[in-house]
């Protein structure tokens, strides 16, 4: 869009906006913002608003506080008011976070995908992502607490009367349309309570920006509805979860670089080196696309979900799916990832993954054509299938032990994240769970 400072101060004023958000995000994905008043927008627009980088958890600690945020312009846009709800037009601008010295903060997310942005610019790529993002809408207590009943009976894609969400799906279709969205499909999902909002693909900066503004416009448009939204993986034991299916290509010169009309089913070596990196790396990729202890009770067979490390054109039990559509729509879709993650980081260690691939001339295994779900182990093993880490703590151990994934987001994120995401698996593993109480303290 190409706004400079002067556009933006001429903006705020013009549209007689008074609160501006300035928003970024920490390092296990929540929204965070420091809000200013129209008085203080020249300083915003030249990186004078500062933060305390020590009460971000896995920022910096308290002798290191000092930080500033440098908004990204092009990110400018009016909040309508069913996501503020409050008194007072409200505009938005997305920060990259940086030191006081003047250099990019090495901790910030946003900076993490830039920087393996820049990789993929050097060799001469562009990267495009389109994510496909499934919440659950909740009704609350008489106490205004959230709870998992959905008064919802509807399946994948029915609507009203079944589906009770349809009033609340439309209208954030169209709040985000106001603010600049492409929608290109809205539905209802498999599990009760569930949908699925698909919005355009954009470069994969604009794309995790997009996400976290999806968020927090679902998240508000509930509650104003009476609702609670939830991009929990798995909310209700025995349904379907929420995913992330992250579409994914690369562009060089304007042209699709996975599309080959002569290729194999259309695809280019770039593509099937890019599957190839996917799949070599994948594991270490999980604790970044799949962070919760919870995650991994979506990934299980019978759900939809991919739990085995394979590949297809078609065969939608495969962690990697190759769409119908070739030419400049050719894409390629990770199925793993859940809402719950941190886009930036999960963008950048896929295109990472896919990057390394390429470099090294990887070869994806041959695809799996056959629904894995119905496979058993022995099966599995001939055709050289392997599985998914089955917890958070198996996850962080693959993390760590992967040198390209880790070398992408950099000693202080790896290190901060490994060590909350940590301490969350032993908090998890030590609690006393209702299962428990109920399965045991009668029987022993």
């Amino acid at each position: 869009m190409g706004y400079t400072a002067e556009d933006i101060i001429r903006l705020v004023r013009e549209q007689e906006i008074q609160f501006i958000r300035l928003q970024f995000t920490d390092i296990f994905g929540q929204l965070k913002n420091v809000a200013i008043t129209a008085s203080q927008i020249e300083k915003a627009v030249n990186n004078e608003i500062a933060l305390d980088g020590s009460s971000i958890e896995g920022f910096v600690r308290i002798h290191e506080s000092d930080q500033y945020l440098h908004p990204d312009l092009d990110t400018f846009v009016v909040l309508p008011e069913n996501v503020t709800r409050g008194r007072g037009k409200v505009g938005r601008l997305i920060c990259d976070v940086y030191n006081p010295d003047g250099t990019p903060f090495v901790g910030d997310p946003r900076g993490t995908l830039k920087r393996v942005l820049k990789k993929a610019s050097d060799m001469g790529y562009t990267f495009n992502v389109g994510p496909e993002l499934e919440f659950f809408l909740f009704q609350l207590n008489e106490m205004g607490r959230p709870t998992t009943e959905t008064g919802d009976e509807a399946g994948y894609f029915d609507l009203g009367p079944l589906d009770h969400g349809e009033t609340t799906r439309r209208e954030i279709c169209l709040t985000l349309e106001e603010m600049g969205f492409e929608i290109e499909a809205s539905h209802h999902e498999c599990a009760r309570g569930q949908h699925e909002i698909d919005f355009k693909y954009a470069d994969a900066l604009r794309a995790a920006d997009n996400i976290m503004t999806f968020k927090l416009a679902v998240k508000a448009i509930a509650q104003k509805n009476g609702l609670h939204a939830t991009f929990m993986p798995k909310p209700i034991f025995g349904q379907a979860g929420s995913g992330m299916h992250t579409n994914m290509s690369l562009f060089r010169e304007g042209r699709n670089a996975f599309f080959d009309p002569d290729g194999d089913k259309q695809l280019s070596e770039t593509c099937r080196a890019f599957i190839a990196g996917l799949l070599t790396h994948i594991k270490g990729i999980c604790a970044i696309a799949n962070p919760l202890v919870n995650s991994y009770k979506r990934l299980v067979p019978g759900y939809e979900a991919p739990c085995y490390i394979a590949w297809s054109t078609g065969n939608r039990s495969a962690l990697i799916r190759i769409p119908s559509s070739r030419g400049q729509s050719t894409r390629v879709e990770l199925r793993s990832p859940d809402p719950s993650c941190n886009p930036y980081l999960e963008i950048a260690a896929c295109l990472a993954a896919g990057l390394d691939g390429i470099e090294k001339g990887l070869t994806p295994p041959e695809e799996i054509s056959e629904n894995i779900y119905l496979m058993d182990h022995p099966a599995r093993r001939v055709k050289g299938i392997h599985s998914l880490p089955g917890n958070l703590r198996e996850a962080l151990d693959c993390f760590a032990a992967d040198e390209v994934i880790t070398a992408t987001m950099g000693e202080h994120v790896t290190n901060q994240y490994i060590a909350g995401k940590r301490k969350e698996w032993d908090e998890y593993r030590t609690r006393v769970s209702n299962w428990e109480i109920e399965r045991y303290l009668v029987t022993y």
